[in-house]
């Protein structure tokens, strides 16, 4: 296969994935960031490997990019960024309980889980889906690959129609851009 090939079918894969969201979807899922910033909660995003770098910048972009003068800002935490924690929690315990164990000190009733999967299948992502569930906290699920576990047991999920970690993870940050933006929207119309 040429580089040519490798390229056009990446982007025609790329541009079918991106065909096949639904904006109602999308909306849902911004309604449910929108209800934890009225209910003052805080937004945790988890994800591992590519999505650990997803994660991340959405709570970039969920909490400084939708800044708004005069409005009270979104409180948003990647539990993929303290790698000493990480270690800690992986060590001593598993790497299973890496975001849960996070979530027991933080997560209160009122907060919303933002759990990035590619395969909908990752073993610590589905533990603490499974714990913000348990205290009452929604999940969105972010997933590709059919949507695996997650897809089922979020309260609402986003399944990226592909099964290559390429697209499914450009899709998400993609995602990420466009929850900022309706966001940011929100906070600067007038109450």
């Amino acid at each position: 296969m040429s580089l040519r090939e490798i390229i056009t079918g990446y982007l025609d894969e790329l541009k079918s994935a991106l065909n096949s969201l639904k904006a109602e979807e999308i909306e849902r899922a911004v309604e449910m960031i929108w209800e934890a910033y009225e209910r003052g909660g805080t937004i945790f995003v988890i994800g591992n490997g590519g999505s650990a770098s997803t994660a991340a910048h959405f709570a970039c972009d969920l909490g400084k990019g939708t800044s708004t003068e005069g409005r009270e800002r979104l409180r948003v935490l990647s539990l993929a960024d303290n790698i000493a924690l990480l270690t800690a929690w992986a060590n001593d315990t598993s790497y299973e309980e890496i975001f849960v164990q996070q979530l027991r000190n933080l997560m209160r009733p009122g907060d919303l889980l933002i759990a990035i999967s590619a395969s909908g299948n990752s073993p610590n992502v589905l533990r603490a889906a499974e714990y913000a569930k348990s205290i009452g906290c929604p999940v969105l699920g972010l997933t590709g690959f059919g949507g695996g576990k997650l897809a089922k047991m979020a309260d609402h999920s986003i399944v990226v129609a592909s099964d290559r970690y390429g697209p499914v993870e450009d899709i998400h940050l993609v995602l990420d851009h466009i929850f900022a933006r309706c966001i940011r929207a929100k906070l600067s119309s007038p109450r």
